[in-house]
């Protein structure tokens, strides 16, 4: 009997930094106990079959019980043409195909507590976990290497269809734990954060999809043309604005590019303030709410992510103990989270349960690794 391999990877927060990466900012993120999982056994051909866990199944704590799968076949003696522009099986195998790996023949069974469509980076993981598995299916050592998994993903999500996402999902999902990401130059360097946080974190699912493609359009596209209109006043990066006596030149913009802009000025030094505060030695669960939810205001009033739903949530979790909460992912719908003191997490979540949406409480988790 051939061998069986698994693998998996996990989903992750953001914590501080939402709609910042893609500008060539930081991020502080968090990887979570959600996870996509893949079995592979390995084929006497040239055959990739892979089953997939059905995308029906795309509500928060939902389970596969009727053992639903989508199947796909490749042929790796043949050219592999897309069929769609988020036709991340397909492209997952042609970047590791050009970028030098021997693939070869094999079955793929692909399984996930990640809801899909709500922000959670679900197409993120799923292709960094497919690329843990075509890497462990060769033996190739770049399997034990998190950041070039986490390259080749972003490629075959990101590159490949010249879409406009950042690099965040796929390095937080392949490194785990609690990190600092930033992006140098189109590059990313990890700076691992060993704060511990007091607190807990409550998952909560709107029940709404999400345009992915194009709330990341809307967002991102108004603050690189914000940057550019300020370029002849020496404004290159959101970055410049840390400088207090720049903050004016934001009043040249029309409302909407000021609108933009003043929330990613905004969130930047929120990230700088929370660095801050989780490189100390006791934690301010508080101080750390507080800025989640100035995050959030910003997402919600300057970005124009969020929703009437989300709100309600948010609220409600607020007067039941919450310390903060905001939207997760790109937004316009999917999921969000709130940061909770232990001894108030039953509470809130019943609250939000009682509104008839559900809810997860989370822990902080390894990477993409290989299972015993």
């Amino acid at each position: 009997m051939k061998q069986e391999i698994r693998v998996s990877t996990p989903s992750r927060l953001c914590l501080f930094g939402e709609h910042l990466d893609y500008l060539g900012l930081e991020v502080i993120a968090v990887a979570i106990n959600l996870r996509f999982s893949a079995k592979i056994v390995k084929r006497d051909d040239r055959l990739v079959h892979i089953r997939i866990r059905d995308a029906s199944i795309d509500t928060l704590n939902a389970e596969n019980s009727e053992g639903l799968y989508t199947e796909y076949v490749f042929d790796l003696t043949k050219p592999m043409s897309y069929e769609n522009n988020r036709d991340y099986l397909r492209s997952t195998v042609n970047v590791l195909s050009r970028a030098g790996y021997p693939l070869t023949g094999v079955d793929i069974q692909m399984d996930s507590e990640i809801p899909i469509g709500k922000g959670m980076c679900s197409s993120s993981t799923m292709i960094v976990v497919l690329t843990k598995a075509l890497l462990e299916s060769i033996s190739h050592p770049d399997a034990e290497n998190p950041e070039r998994i986490a390259r080749l993903a972003f490629d075959a999500e990101v590159t490949e269809f010249g879409e406009p996402g950042g690099m965040m999902d796929h390095y937080t999902s392949a490194i785990g734990g609690l990190v600092n990401l930033s992006f140098p130059n189109g590059e990313t360097e990890v700076y691992p954060l060993t704060g511990k946080l007091g607190g807990r974190f409550i998952l909560f699912d709107s029940l709404q999809q999400k345009d992915t493609t194009r709330v990341l359009g809307n967002a991102k596209t108004p603050a690189l043309e914000a940057i550019a209109m300020l370029s002849e006043y020496g404004i290159k990066s959101v970055k410049d604005f840390t400088d207090d006596a720049k903050l004016p030149l934001l009043e040249k913009l029309d409302a909407d590019h000021r609108r933009v802009l003043s929330a990613a000025v905004d969130n930047y030094r929120i990230l700088l303030e929370a660095k801050k505060l989780l490189a100390a030695d006791e934690i301010d669960d508080a101080a750390i709410g507080a800025l989640i939810c100035r995050h959030h205001a910003n997402l919600r009033d300057g970005l124009q992510i969020s929703t009437p739903r989300i709100e309600e949530i948010l609220q409600t979790a607020m007067e039941n103990g919450a310390l903060g909460g905001k939207i997760n992912g790109s937004g316009g719908g999917g999921c969000g989270y709130v940061y909770v003191r232990e001894e108030d997490c039953e509470k809130v979540m019943k609250a939000i349960e009682a509104l008839g949406y559900p809810t997860k409480m989370l822990m902080q988790d390894t990477g993409v690794r290989k299972e015993n």
